[in-house]
């Protein structure tokens, strides 16, 4: 073969040549299950924050490792059984339901010293021990918790729950995502701050929350923190989230497209 003709062919070669795909297994709670069930949120959202990501690094996949109500115990207890393979980037998205569930904090300590699943501390050290163990050569990024808003599940009004404009069981949600950031320090493994640095907050989570005014028993728009002591009775009461009160979130917790925007943007930002 000429030269001419040898240097056409690598040329030929190296155009058509296409990089394997990147894998991301995404491990989280609701917020990333529902990346792939829009249907489940009444369709009120049209995608979710790993098609975002994908739609714009095309050359990364990912695997939805997103868990209902799950806790960052939940996930470590069964780490073994969850099918988890090994990927270039493994991202950890948890800790809102840690906090709703009352779980202790711990101390750095405990993730230290590997104490157990004891406390969010050491349920961290068993989760990213083993993606370490999976790929050892994986960047691993942690995601905080965002704050919340009075949550109502859109398909059962009895599963509600208040914002993180309270502390459960002693504990503020603050204190889960500042416990997040530490271990990202003490690993130097990069942490997306949702809780601090994504905007998202109390104001504008959702536009307004209608409930019943209690004097007169008509309904009213109320804007936070007006709605705080107002009661909602799941049993009687209209679902106080009409789609005109979409903010950040559609139901006071799970974002919005709007919301999921944000945490691509964040999480694009680290990944590029």
């Amino acid at each position: 073969m000429s030269r001419p003709l040898i240097i056409l062919f690598v040329a030929c070669c190296l155009l058509g040549f296409t990089p394997k795909p990147k894998i991301w297994v995404a491990i989280g709670d609701s917020i990333t299950y529902l990346n792939d069930h829009a249907d489940e949120t009444g369709n009120r959202i049209s995608k979710g924050y790993m098609t975002m990501v994908t739609e714009k690094l095309t050359d990364l996949s990912y695997i939805n490792k997103g868990f209902n109500g799950w806790t960052s115990g939940g996930i470590a207890a069964n780490i073994d059984s969850l099918g988890l393979s090994k990927a270039d980037v493994y991202t950890v998205f948890l800790g809102t339901n840690d906090w709703w569930q009352g779980r202790p904090i711990g101390r750095l300590d405990d993730y230290k010293n590997k104490t157990g699943n004891s406390t969010v501390f050491g349920s961290y050290r068993i989760i990213i021990d083993k993606l370490k163990e999976l790929n050892k050569d994986s960047r691993i990024i942690l995601i905080t918790p965002m704050q919340r808003g009075d949550f109502v599940y859109i398909s059962s009004m009895t599963n509600n729950a208040y914002g993180s404009y309270k502390k459960k069981n002693g504990q503020s949600l603050q204190a889960f995502s500042q416990a997040i950031i530490s271990i990202g320090k003490y690993e130097k493994i990069q942490v997306v701050d949702l809780y601090g640095k994504s905007g998202i907050d109390q104001k504008n989570m959702v536009k307004f929350k209608r409930l019943k005014d209690p004097v007169s028993g008509k309904y009213k728009n109320y804007k936070y923190p007006d709605f705080i002591n107002i009661p909602f009775n799941p049993g009687t009461d209209e679902y106080p989230y009409p789609k005109e009160a979409i903010g950040m979130t559609y139901d006071g917790l799970h974002p919005s497209d709007k919301g999921y925007q944000v945490i691509a943007d964040m999480l694009f930002k680290v990944l590029k």
